[in-house]
């Protein structure tokens, strides 16, 4: 399972724009749907299943961005395979044959879900493996595909805070239309985290909500998505690094059943538009202040 070259290549794609409107990243770190041979072999159950974890379509809803200015960032390999959003080693030992380095986090709320780096289970809570195997191959993942895509995004992320002294990521997901739960409320169109307010700026999450709200979207803050490693990883207001994670619920844009584009594909990748031309419009100095970069 560390034969990347043929079937995932690239493994992830950041598109740059001639010209920077802004600050402004966008990120897919689920949306990827290419699936290695032997990872479908591995598996007991069956594609369409695996692709229930996926962010269906998001990065073809931000994808567009980069043409106004903005650049972009998506990764093409599933998230039941390697889920970015996760420490580099939040790994369950059950699920391998052979010894977890001792750094490994094999405690965390995530790994004992199942969804970890490597997830044990596709986001309905079915098993995706028929049987252990090698920590080895684990590792290999998390080397050739994990910290190079880190290694890449926060090259970008560095680029941008040189030349602007900020930047804003906005991590792209998209949320079930229903919750596993019955006691959980009907989802909203969009939810945004912020883990609590500490990832960025609060003008930033404002802006967001305002603005979709006035193309008539229902909104959630922080509940049930405040956001993962990415946006709390790569958050540092203080330093001028805002974060901000977006869940879309999925009835929004899809089909989930069919897992098709809907109706309102198009609108919402316009929406997507307004909501980085609306920040772009925001003087850096209005999001508070922050460290130069140099300090």
């Amino acid at each position: 399972m560390t034969q990347y070259d043929g079937e995932l290549s690239p493994p992830f794609e950041i598109v740059e724009p001639a010209h920077w409107r802004a600050p402004i990243i966008f990120n897919s770190p689920h949306s990827g749907s290419v699936y290695p041979g032997e990872f479908l072999n591995a598996s007991r159950i069956d594609l369409a299943a695996l692709r229930r974890s996926e962010d269906s379509f998001m990065d073809e809803l931000v994808g567009h961005l980069s043409e106004r200015g903005f650049p972009v960032v998506t990764v093409n390999f599933p998230r039941s395979y390697v889920d970015v959003n996760r420490e580099p080693y939040e790994l369950d030992p059950r699920m391998f044959t052979g010894r977890l380095p001792s750094f490994a986090n094999t405690r965390s709320m995530r790994v004992a879900g199942g969804l970890g780096t490597i997830p044990r289970v596709v986001g309905d809570g079915q098993e995706i493996y028929h049987e252990r195997f090698s920590v080895d191959d684990a590792l290999g993942r998390i080397e050739a595909l994990y910290k190079p895509y880190h290694r890449a995004l926060r090259r970008l992320i560095n680029k941008a805070h040189q030349k602007f002294g900020a930047v804003i990521l906005v991590d792209c997901h998209s949320m079930p239309s229903v919750g596993v739960s019955r006691d959980e409320p009907r989802r909203p169109d969009i939810v945004i985290g912020d883990r609590y307010g500490t990832s960025c700026a609060p003008l930033l999450p404002e802006l967001i909500e305002d603005t979709f709200a006035g193309l008539g979207y229902s909104i959630g803050r922080n509940k049930p998505y405040a956001g993962g490693f990415i946006t709390e990883h790569y958050g540092n207001p203080a330093s001028g690094l805002h974060t901000v994670q977006l869940e879309l619920n999925r009835a929004v844009y899809m089909d989930e059943r069919r897992r098709e584009r809907g109706p309102r594909f198009a609108q919402v990748a316009a929406d997507f538009a307004a909501i980085a031309e609306r920040l772009a419009e925001v003087p850096l100095s209005d999001f508070g202040p922050f460290q130069a970069a140099a300090e």
